[in-house]
C-alpha cells in the first residue's frame, strides 16, 4: 500500500463504529487502530501502535497466523475462536472479521473486532424490547416457555444419575438433585443454604482437616476455571465416606464468577475392581518372575548333567534305601540324607521328590557350600531392590521359587550359625521376609537336606543349632558307600558304560569278568562319583577294550589318602577260569528261562528275575547263543 493510501486508512479508521486494527502481517506490526479498541482493552489506542500483533492474542499466536494468512489468501475471514485480556486482567470472547486492504500483493490486514459478551448483552436487549412490543400474549408466551424449560431440567436433574449440587459464591447450597441426596444421605432442604464443604467434604479420606481455601471446588471460582479433580472423599450423613471424582465448573455473570456446579459419582466399584486388577497384573507379574526363574533354574539343572535318574543296585543297602523312600515320599517330612560324598545323596533326594505328591513342582537346588557368606539370607529369602549394594533389582530367593514343591538343601552343614535361626523359623512356620522388606511372604516348601558331616557331634561342639538338627532330621536316611554294596558295581559299571558310549558316540562296550573282579575289588574311597568318572575316562581311552589292571596303582584314579588304602587280593583254590566264569553265566541264565518258561520281559520274565534290563539280558542271549523261544513248552533245553 503506497503512502496517501495509508494515510487515507489512517484517517477513517477512527470513524468506525468497532473496535478496529490495521496490521502489517508481514512485519507483525499494529500499523493503525481506533479508540474504540482502546476502550475495549481498556488502554490508549496510540500506545498499541506499532506494536507486535501477537502480543495482543500472546497465548493465540498459531491461531492468529493461522487466521491471518487464511484472510490474505481468501480476501476475507471471520473467526469466533479469539480472546483478549481487558487490562484489568479479565478475558473478553471476541467476534473477528478480517479482510485483505489494498491490492493483491499487499500484506496489510484488517480486522474489525467485537466484545462477545456486548453483543448477547444487546441482543438480548434487542429481544427484551421485541417481547414488550409483542404485548402481554407474548410475555405470557416467553413466561410457559421459561416454565417449559424449568420442567424439562427438573425432570433432567431427576434423571441424571450422577450427583449434581449448585453453590453459590460463599459456597451454600443452592440445589441438589435426587442422585446427590441419595449418595450423600442428606435430604435437599438439609443442605440448602449450608456450606456444603463443611458437611461433606470436610476432611481427607484419611481423616485428615481439607481447609475449605485448599478445595478444588473454591479454587474454580478465583480461577474462574473448570476443575476436574479424578479422586476425592466424600463424607455420608451417617458419617461414612466414599471416594469420587468430580468436576467444578463456574458460573460466570458478566465476567464474575457468581457459583459453581459440582458433578460427582462414587467410584467405590471402579476403585476395587482397579485394586483387584492391580492384585491380578502383581500376581500375573510374580507368576511371570517365578515362571522366568524356575526356567532358568530348570536349565541350569539340564546344564549340569544329572546322570541319576533312578537308583541302580540290588543289593539290600540299595532295597533298604528304596523301602525308605517310599515310606517317607508320600509325606510332607522333612528328611536328612546322610553319607560320605559321592554316594547318590542327591538321587535319593530326587527319587523323594518324584515319588511325592510335589512331582508336578520342581525340585529347587541349593548348594550351601557354593555361597558366599553375606549372600546366604538374600539367596534363600530373596531382596528387594537396593536393599544392599549391588541389589539392582528384585530377586526372588529359593524357598519363593521352590513354593510348593521340594527344596534340596545339599551341604546343609555348611550354613552359618547366625543364619541357622532364620532357617528353623521358615521351617517351622513356612514364612519368612525379604532382604530389605517387612513383608512377611507364606510359602508351601518341603525340605530335604543332605551332609557329608557329622551333625551330631557339631550339635555337641555348638557348630551346629540343635533345634535345626532335630528340625531337620525328622526322617534319616544314610547313602550307603560302595564299598558296602560292591555287589551293585558291575550293574553301576555297565550302566555308565552304556550311557558314555552313547554321549561320545562310541561302540557299545561290555564289562569283562576280569573288568568285574577289578572294580569289585577296590575300595572306591570316592564311591558313586568316583566309579562313573572312571569308566568315562576308559570309554575316552580304551580302543577296542577296557582295562582296569592299573586301577589300584593309579594314583589320579584311586584319590588314596592316609587314612584310605586299596584292599589286598586274597587268593584261594576256590579261584574260577575265565571259561568257568562263562558257563557259570550261561548256566545261570539258563536256569532263569527254565523257571519263567522263556519269558524275558515282564514283571515275571527272566530280566526281572536277574535284576537285568530286558535289553541287557537280550544282548547277552545273543551273544551267548540262547534261544528264549526253545524255553516255551516246558522242554528245558535250548537250542545252540
Amino acid at each position: 500500500m503506497n503512502e496517501p493510501a495509508i494515510n487515507t486508512c489512517y484517517e477513517w479508521i477512527n470513524h468506525l463504529p468497532e473496535a478496529a486494527l490495521l496490521v502489517d502481517a508481514g512485519r507483525d506490526l499494529i500499523m493503525a487502530t481506533n479508540s474504540a479498541m482502546g476502550r475495549l482493552i481498556g488502554t490508549d489506542r496510540q500506545s498499541v501502535i506499532g506494536t507486535p500483533c501477537t502480543h495482543l492474542f500472546s497465548d493465540q499466536r498459531p491461531n492468529l497466523i493461522a487466521f491471518t494468512e487464511e484472510t490474505l489468501f481468501r480476501s476475507h475471514g471471520w473467526s469466533r475462536d479469539f480472546v483478549i485480556k481487558h487490562r484489568d486482567g479479565h478475558s473478553l470472547e471476541l467476534e473477528i472479521s478480517s479482510s485483505r486492504v489494498g491490492e493483491a500483493e499487499s500484506q496489510n490486514v484488517l480486522f474489525l473486532i467485537r466484545d462477545r459478551g456486548q453483543l448477547r448483552t444487546l441482543r438480548e436487549r434487542h429481544d427484551a424490547n421485541h417481547y414488550h412490543r409483542g404485548g402481554l400474549l407474548e410475555w405470557r408466551r416467553v413466561e410457559e416457555l421459561f416454565k417449559d424449560m424449568e420442567r424439562e431440567n427438573q425432570l433432567i436433574l431427576h434423571a441424571v444419575g450422577e450427583g449434581i449440587y449448585g453453590v453459590n459464591a460463599e459456597g451454600r447450597t443452592t440445589f441438589a438433585n435426587p442422585a446427590a441426596e441419595r449418595m450423600l444421605g442428606w435430604r435437599i432442604d438439609e443442605l440448602m443454604g449450608r456450606v456444603i464443604h463443611r458437611v461433606v467434604h470436610h476432611s481427607h479420606e484419611d481423616g485428615s482437616l481439607f481447609p475449605l481455601k485448599e478445595c478444588p471446588i473454591y479454587q474454580a471460582f478465583r480461577d474462574a476455571s473448570s476443575k476436574r479433580i479424578g479422586e476425592d472423599w466424600f463424607w455420608r450423613k451417617d458419617g461414612t465416606g466414599f471416594p469420587v471424582e468430580y468436576t467444578s465448573t463456574p458460573i460466570i455473570d458478566n465476567g464474575h464468577p457468581i457459583g459453581a456446579v459440582v458433578v460427582f459419582k462414587d467410584i467405590s466399584a471402579r476403585r476395587e475392581a482397579e485394586g483387584e486388577l492391580q492384585k491380578a497384573l502383581e500376581e500375573v507379574e510374580n507368576l511371570k518372575h517365578r515362571l522366568e526363574m524356575e526356567n532358568a533354574y530348570l536349565q541350569e539343572e539340564l546344564r549340569a548333567e544329572y546322570h541319576f535318574h533312578e537308583l541302580v543296585g540290588q543289593s539290600e543297602a540299595i532295597k533298604g534305601i528304596a523301602r525308605r523312600i517310599g515310606l517317607v515320599a508320600p509325606t510332607d517330612a522333612n528328611v536328612l540324607i546322610t553319607g560320605e560324598s559321592g554316594t547318590g545323596k542327591e538321587l535319593i533326594a530326587r527319587a523323594i521328590h518324584q515319588a511325592s505328591d510335589r512331582r508336578d513342582r520342581p525340585m529347587i537346588r541349593v548348594n550351601c557350600a557354593a555361597i558366599p557368606k553375606d549372600l546366604f539370607e538374600s539367596e534363600f529369602f530373596g531382596h528387594t531392590k537396593g536393599a544392599f549394594t549391588g541389589a539392582m533389582s528384585d530377586r526372588t530367593g529359593r524357598f519363593e521359587l521352590a513354593d510348593g514343591g521340594t527344596l534340596f538343601l545339599d551341604e546343609v552343614g555348611e550354613i552359618p550359625l547366625e543364619l541357622q535361626g532364620k532357617l528353623l523359623r521358615v521351617l517351622q512356620d513356612q514364612q519368612f521376609e525379604r532382604v530389605g522388606e517387612n513383608r512377611t511372604r507364606e510359602v508351601n516348601v518341603r525340605v530335604i537336606a543332605a551332609t557329608n558331616r557329622d551333625l551330631k557331634t557339631e550339635v555337641r561342639n555348638k557348630e551346629f543349632r540343635e533345634d535345626l538338627y532335630f528340625r531337620l532330621n525328622v526322617f534319616p536316611i544314610e547313602s550307603v558307600p560302595l564299598r558296602q554294596r560292591a555287589e551293585d558295581i558291575p550293574l553301576l559299571a555297565q550302566e555308565f558304560l552304556n550311557r558314555t558310549c552313547r554321549k561320545f558316540n562310541r561302540p557299545p562296550l561290555q564289562l569283562r569278568n576280569r573288568d568285574v573282579e577289578a572294580l569289585t575289588s577296590y575300595s572306591w574311597p570316592g564311591n558313586v562319583r568316583e566309579l562313573e568318572n572312571l569308566i568315562e575316562r576308559q570309554v575316552i581311552t580304551a580302543d577296542q577294550q577296557l582295562d582296569f589292571d592299573l586301577l589300584s596303582h593309579d594314583g589320579d584314579t584311586t584319590f588314596e589318602t592316609e587314612t584310605t588304602t586299596t584292599p589286598v587280593r586274597h587268593y584261594s583254590s576256590d579261584l574260577l577260569t575265565d571259561e568257568q566264569l562263562r558257563k557259570l553265566e550261561r548256566d545261570n541264565l539258563m536256569q532263569a528261562l527254565e523257571i519263567t518258561e522263556g519269558r524275558v520281559f515282564g514283571d515275571d520274565g527272566a530280566a526281572s528275575l536277574l535284576g537285568l534290563k530286558p535289553t541287557t539280558l537280550t544282548s547277552r542271549l545273543k551273544k551267548l547263543k540262547i534261544d528264549a523261544r526253545a524255553f516255551r513248552g516246558g522242554d528245558g533245553q535250548p537250542s545252540t
